[in-house]
């Protein structure tokens, strides 16, 4: 398993994070904990094993009164106020500061 060291220092500059000199040792070894469980991971033998994208199966969700009245999703849109592909499209709420 090879160690590779992380400095946690310098990843906790790019969070803007302010880390004491003990948390910087506790995140150290919990990182290097995280990496040797992915390494173990390396040595899974998945030959036949078909990939997935979702560990269950995904569906549309529709509200009991629209799968009451037998509406399918087109239907549902036309009341929106704008939708694109299929989806409802809302104004960006996300501030960039």
């Amino acid at each position: 398993m090879s160690k590779e060291h992380i400095d946690v220092r310098y990843v906790a500059a790019l969070a803007r994070l302010d880390i004491s000199d003990e948390e910087c040792e506790t995140f150290q070894g919990q990182l290097e904990t995280i990496i040797g469980y992915i390494e173990k991971l390396k040595d899974v033998d998945v030959e036949g094993i078909e990939a997935i994208t979702h560990p269950s199966v995904v569906f549309d969700r529709l509200r009991e009164d629209a799968a009451r009245t037998g509406l399918g999703q087109a239907e549902l849109l036309q009341n929106a106020p704008d939708s694109a592909k299929g989806q409802i499209r809302v104004p960006k709420v996300v501030d960039a500061s």
